[in-house]
This record gives C-alpha cells, structure tokens and sequence, in this order.
C-alpha cells in the first residue's frame, strides 16, 4: 500500500489543477452547441470527458518522465512550471511517470474502443480525438518531441484551446462552426502566450539541457515580445469576431479580462528592463488571463 506521502506525491504528479483546463475547455465546445439549439446527449458528453482526461493525463505524466532530467536542475520551479517536482531524488521513481502514463494511455484505449463499438460519437469527433492524440503524445515523447522542436507551444495551443473545444462541439453535432473559430482564434493566441510565459523561468535549465522551445530557439527578449503580441492580437481577433457576429455576452464578457491582459505585458515589459521577476506571480497570471477568458467565454454562450 502506498503511503500518504506517496499517494500526495502522485496527486501532484497528475497536475490536476491543468486538468480543469480540459473540463473548460470540452465544455465550451459543447456550450456553443448548446447555443446553436442542438440537445446535448449527457451520455456522449461524459464519454468525451474521459477520452479528454485519460489523454491529458497521459500527456502529464510522459512530460514529467521526459523532462525529469532538466527539471531536476530548475531552480525556477513554480506550481505551473518547470515540471510537478514529486519524482525522485526526494520523490517518486522516474519509472512511477512512465507507468501512469503508460496506465493512462491503456484507459483512453479502452473507453475509445468502447466508443468505436457502441458507434456512439460522429466520425468528424474521432478524427479530431486522433489529431488531439497525436499532438498530445508527441509533445514529449520520441521521436518528434514537440516541446523541444520550437513548435511545441505553438503545437500545444492550437490542441488545448483549438481542438478541445472543436471535439466538443463535434461530439454532440457531428459538424463544425464558424462561433468555434471565433471563439478560439483569441483563446490559442492567449494558451500561446501562457506557454511563454511557463518558458521564461526554465530557460537557463532549458538551454543548458538542449531543449530547444520557441523561447530558446528564438533568445527571451524576442520571445517576449511575440507573448506581447499573442496578447494583443488576441484581444483585437475578440472585438473582430464581436463585429462578425460573435455573440455579444460572449465577447464582451470575455473582453472583460483585457485589463489582466495589459497587465501580463506590463509585468514582462518590466522584466525586460531588469526589475527581479516574481516567478510565481507571473505564471499564475497568465494562467488566469486564459483561463478567465476561456470561462467568460463559456458562461457568455450558456447565459446568451
């Protein structure tokens, strides 16, 4: 039996606080559909909830596995990056990663072959599942690994607040939407600069272990400045998609975290010029300008 430090310890090593972003996210693609006057089948809702959490998890702990060595030597560790920090030497075995996510990967199996039996979801939902699975997995592992190739953030992006909310959506109609891309066009651009903003304190690590990221591959200060423009544009691509029919709740709710957002530029404006980052407060930041958004947005098409 496991003990209770042991059991704390694989709890963190899951991330679960990123596993809400995936609850988020699938429920905003469903929400439009909802919007749209399409019945929601709660059945089929709950089946792609655990596709989408049995590969997020998969995801989780193959990152943790590959990246343990780098994340070993982050000094710069906070809640939101530079790995969990539950593996060894003072935690779990790096093997313990492996397993789950191995485990992991055998529960989506599962539930998807359950699903390819019973014929319950539509084949344009299968087809974007294969495209979040494939991204998801590749992310870490060998032998494309994403997260070290500069297109992993970008990669990252357009699967987290592109495909899960389009999967979704797909899992109640079978179809797509122009509302979907309008509604995740300024979420990519904000998961985008999320995943920067989670850089910027692994990249001393990052460039001693080789893992070439965007942020490495193109040096901090420009990657910064491109964080700067993901921000912006994803502030001007929500008062487009308004003038272009975007639900009014929706995107004026939304805008409402347009002041976090000038605030997120403001904070990385300042580390440019030399003052001391807070790490912590940072990341948290950009975690809750994208999630705020990504809520705002759902709340906006639920009561509209």
């Amino acid at each position: 039996m496991p003990t209770s430090r042991q059991s704390l310890l694989f709890l963190k090593l899951s991330r679960p606080h990123f596993l809400l972003g995936g609850f988020l996210l699938y429920g905003l693609g469903a929400s439009i559909a909802s919007y749209l006057g399409r019945p929601i089948d709660l059945g089929l809702y709950a089946l792609g909830q655990a596709l989408v959490t049995a590969v997020q998890l998969m995801t989780h702990y193959l990152n943790e596995y590959f990246d343990s060595p780098a994340d070993r030597d982050n000094s710069n560790r906070t809640p939101l990056s530079g790995g969990s920090g539950a593996l060894e030497p003072d935690g779990l075995p790096r093997k313990v990663a492996l397993y789950a996510g191995i485990l992991s990967l055998a529960l989506a199996a599962t539930i998807g072959s359950a699903a390819l039996v019973s014929g319950a979801m539509p084949a344009l939902a299968w087809i974007i599942l294969i495209l979040i699975f494939l991204g998801a997995y590749f992310y870490s592992a060998p032998p494309l690994r994403l997260v070290s190739s500069g297109y992993g953030e970008i990669a990252a992006s357009v699967i987290v607040a592109g495909l899960l909310p389009s999967f979704g959506y797909a899992v109640q109609t079978g179809e797509t939407h122009r509302l979907l891309l309008m509604s995740t066009t300024p979420l990519m651009a904000l998961c985008f600069a999320m995943l920067l903003v989670f850089d910027l304190p692994d990249y001393a690590t990052d460039v001693k272990h080789a893992k070439r990221n965007f942020m490495v591959r193109l040096g901090w200060q420009a990657a910064m400045r491109a964080h700067d423009l993901a921000v912006v544009f994803a502030l001007l691509s929500l008062a487009v998609a308004y003038l272009n029919g975007l639900p009014p709740r929706v995107a004026l709710g939304a805008l409402i975290a347009t002041p976090l957002g000038l605030a997120q530029v403001w904070q990385m404006r300042r580390i440019r010029l030399g003052f001391p980052p807070r790490w912590t407060t940072l990341t948290a930041s950009a975690l809750a300008l994208f999630a705020l958004t990504a809520y705002l947005e759902l709340a906006g098409y639920l009561l509209s």
